[in-house]
């Protein structure tokens, strides 16, 4: 029989899929992570802004469309959020929330609703298989930060964090090119009182390359950038959070940081990796952004001068304290965007540009339209023109600039 699991929305999400797909695998099923025909579907969902919901109901539609008479396991946040929406819902068998995914496998031959409680202790799902370039290593789950408009601690629970041995374990055993170490909220992973610096010392004897997922501002600090520089591989790219330049903003939104606190982070990450990637997520139209707060935020991102951002329109979240408050109108979110894209495309011109004639570290993904694509260290993506059959890491040279990335050479 053959199973597809299918992921929507975060790394994590990403993460707990390549689970069960190696618990797939060992049980002797066929598994794509690909909407294509299936006898199963597993339906990792998000809910972390409307759209994005919508995309995760859409998906049982998708799988239908290709057997009608598949089994669909629907679990995530989606689910979580309101199991009873999926009930009824043709074709959907099982209904699972964020807590307990392992479970699934032992769901098979079951139907119904089984939404688990909070776990009190970080869940141990099996090792990764992940079907891509780079494996996806989950390290930490939950969030107690609450920020007024984000709806994921009331879905994932609180901070539960993994053991350094597990981790090490998992990561020796898959020996992959690149592991991205992710949790929900990284920054907050503390296992037996050491933070996520401690964890990072810990993976210092591995051979791989490291690449961390998205970053609070409050991580940042000496210690923790010498732990990274001190690893045997370490990508530079910071996708550090910051989701306003504005600092009035920042406090409706409940972020710990001010603007000044945050460029002094991002200069002190420069003194450490001058090169790096930093990243970050950017939102439109946040109900208390006024025209000036917007102004000041677009000034501030490129005054910070990222080498990408990922801008999104604000999305009302119900149980948030931003539901209850006055909403920015669909067109002033929308002109906003189209700003913030602007920004994103001028900014990632001028990154492409500062690294011409470097030397960088590519992991090739993919061979498509006549080139390897894939990214780098620092996370700039790459186009080589030339088939590489290889899924190892290899060096190349940047010559010029093309589709959304940088050409490259392969330096032999």
């Amino acid at each position: 029989m053959k199973v597809v699991v299918f992921t929507l929305g975060c790394k994590v999400n990403e993460c707990e899929s390549d689970s069960l797909i190696q618990g797939f695998i060992d049980l002797g099923f066929t598994v794509s992570d690909k909407l294509e025909p299936a006898d199963i579907y597993v339906i990792n969902s998000c809910a972390v802004t409307k759209d994005a919901e919508k995309k995760s109901r859409q998906a049982v539609a998708r799988a239908l469309a290709l057997n009608e008479n598949a089994k669909i396991i629907f679990t995530g946040c989606a689910s979580q959020k309101n199991p009873n929406e999926f009930l009824d819902k043709k074709g959907v068998a099982v209904i699972t929330g964020t807590f307990g995914k392992q479970n699934i496998l032992s769901l098979l031959d079951k139907s119904g609703v089984f939404v688990y409680q909070e776990p009190s202790v970080y869940e141990e799902m099996p090792c990764v298989k992940s079907l891509k370039s780079r494996a996806y290593v989950k390290v930490e789950d939950g969030c107690n930060n609450f920020c007024s408009y984000c709806v994921i601690p009331y879905l994932r629970g609180r901070v539960r964090s993994r053991n350094y041995d597990s981790v090490i374990k998992e990561i020796t055993a898959i020996n992959p090119s690149e592991a991205v170490i992710n949790g929900i909220n990284l920054s907050a992973y503390n296992f037996n009182g050491q933070g996520l610096t401690g964890l990072i010392k810990a993976l210092k004897p591995i051979k791989n390359r490291i690449r961390l997922g998205s970053l609070e501002v409050g991580i940042i600090n000496k210690e923790f950038l010498t732990a990274l520089g001190e690893l045997y591989d370490f990508a530079p790219h910071f996708h550090l959070s910051l989701q306003s330049g504005s600092d009035s903003v920042l406090k409706a939104m409940n972020r710990k940081y001010t603007t000044k606190e945050y460029l002094e982070k991002v200069n002190l990450i420069r003194e450490y990796f001058p090169n790096a990637g930093i990243t970050t997520d950017v939102i439109a139209g946040f109900p208390t952004e006024s025209d000036k707060d917007f102004l000041d935020s677009v000034e501030f991102i490129k005054k910070v001068g990222f080498s990408d951002i990922h801008p999104f329109r604000f999305s009302k979240r119900e149980g948030t304290v931003a539901y209850k408050m006055q909403d920015n109108t669909q067109a002033v979110k929308k002109q906003r965007m189209e700003v913030l894209l602007s920004t994103k495309k001028e900014l990632k011109q001028k990154f492409i540009k500062s690294q011409i004639d470097k030397i960088l570290s590519f992991l090739p993904e993919e061979f498509k339209n006549g080139y390897t694509e894939g990214y780098s260290e620092n996370y700039l993506r790459i186009y080589v023109k030339d088939k590489v059959l290889s899924k190892q890491i290899i060096k190349v040279k940047i010559v010029g600039e093309i589709f959304d990335g940088a050409l490259a050479e392969i330096i032999d």
